[in-house]
């Protein structure tokens, strides 16, 4: 529920340039573990357990941490959801298996470095580098906990519900009367009546009331002070010995916030993402990769939309968002067209730029001497307007590039999506 209302808040302006496989939300995530270990520092009941990347390590975390433990849980640490239910492309079914012992390094070796596919990887799936080694808990409830950003308290909010440990969306959308939300006073901040509703919401069964209180609390105290734009905790649940513990977490914190977070920034894992959108954040650009055939730069997130609209209003597809900004370099030209040919699905690109802060003689510039640079194989349509465009469209036609040239956007569209056709 939370990753999808986040997902629909930041895709709802886009939602006629179509479909797109992934989104680049400008957000950190970070993997279970790493998320366990920080929650650990906040005072939260999390499992014992430990992240390795290789047979050698498991074996030495088995002796070393799980040495009287009959069954260990292992998980494979990738940077998306629906594990248990994914499949590796070895064959191997689910990313999270409940194991004896002595097969703890059989399983572990049958998911590193293989790709996993989940419901939310895509058919691409996602390398697994580590699995995550944790003790199997003696659980007697499974709840689900939540705290994300929400528009219309304008504040945190959160989210619990006294059923966990499967789809929350499902869940959600067949019994809506089970999700309690509780808005947080940003500026009060989270009070014990706020937490009170929430562990009324979670309807624990053997935990101490007062403990779970507190430890709603940390949860929300940790959220504010790691700038967290997401904290789910799917299933934070009841042990035996009536302990409220976080079995499992997802984290995502604000990427604005990277200049006070730096500790937290270094556990980004760019192997998890997509390489063209990392890449794009190193020259700094706007980049969110679609599924599209028709690449596109475009200066200014309004006519980046715009311009995905139309070429879908004339039968094309996006391949990209591509927003080089208002105050882009030569260089940062010359990287967009590296970013845009490497994607193989792109069959023509489209470069819409309106001139009014980016010139369009250093559009140019950078578009000639990306051509140098890159092997350029497919078609390319150009429409500059604005400042500087006399001086743009002589660079252009002095270059020698076959380019086709186009009067309006409309114009643009129309030509992009016929020489993707041919």
């Amino acid at each position: 529920m939370v990753r999808e209302l986040l997902g629909k808040l930041a895709t709802r302006s886009l939602s006629f340039a179509g479909k797109w496989q992934q989104q680049q939300l400008r957000r950190l995530n970070i993997h279970e573990y790493q998320g366990a270990e920080l929650m650990g520092k906040h005072g939260i009941n999390v499992p014992k357990g430990m992240a390795v990347g290789s047979i050698d390590e498991v074996r030495k975390a088995m002796h070393e941490m799980f040495p009287s433990q009959s069954e260990v849980v292992v998980k494979s640490q990738i940077l998306a959801g629906g594990r248990g239910l994914g499949t590796f492309k070895s064959g191997l079914q689910g990313g999270v298996h409940i194991v004896k012992s002595d097969q703890v390094t059989g399983i572990a070796g049958k998911m590193l470095g293989q790709i996993l596919v989940t419901k939310q990887t895509g058919p691409q799936g996602k390398i697994v580098s580590k699995v995550y080694l944790a003790e199997k808990l003696s659980l007697v409830n499974e709840m689900y906990f939540a705290i994300t950003l929400d528009r219309a308290s304008a504040g945190p909010l959160i989210i619990a519900c006294k059923k966990g440990g499967t789809s929350i969306e499902d869940l959600a959308e067949k019994h809506p009367e089970l999700i309690v939300k509780v808005p947080i006073d940003i500026f009060t901040g989270i009070t014990d009546e706020d937490a009170a509703k929430v562990v009324d919401g979670l309807s624990p069964k053997v935990a101490d009331r007062n403990s779970s209180i507190e430890q709603v609390k940390k949860l929300y105290e940790l959220f504010c002070k790691c700038d967290c734009t997401l904290l789910e905790i799917n299933p934070i649940a009841e042990t035996s010995d009536n302990q409220l513990v976080a079995a499992d977490a997802k984290f995502n914190f604000d990427d604005n916030a990277a200049f006070r977070q730096k500790e937290i920034f270094t556990l980004r894992d760019p192997t998890q993402e997509d390489p063209r959108e990392v890449a794009a954040a190193e020259a700094d650009l706007n980049y969110i990769g679609l599924d599209g055939e028709i690449g596109c730069m475009v200066n200014g997130a309004g006519l980046a939309m715009a311009t995905m609209d139309i070429i879908k209003l004339h039968g094309g597809t996006p391949a990209n968002f591509l927003d080089v900004g208002g105050n882009a370099s030569e260089s940062q030209v010359v990287e967009a067209f590296k970013i845009l040919t490497s994607d193989e699905k792109v069959k023509a690109i489209l470069v819409n730029i309106f001139g009014g802060i980016m010139k369009c003689d250093v559009i140019a510039s950078g578009i000639v001497n990306a051509a140098k640079q890159v092997q350029l194989k497919v078609p390319v349509v150009v429409r500059l307007e604005g400042t500087n465009v006399d001086q743009g469209k002589r660079i252009l036609k002095e270059s020698g590039m076959t380019l086709i040239t186009a009067e309006d956007l409309d114009d643009a569209a129309e030509k992009a999506v016929k020489a993707s056709a041919s």
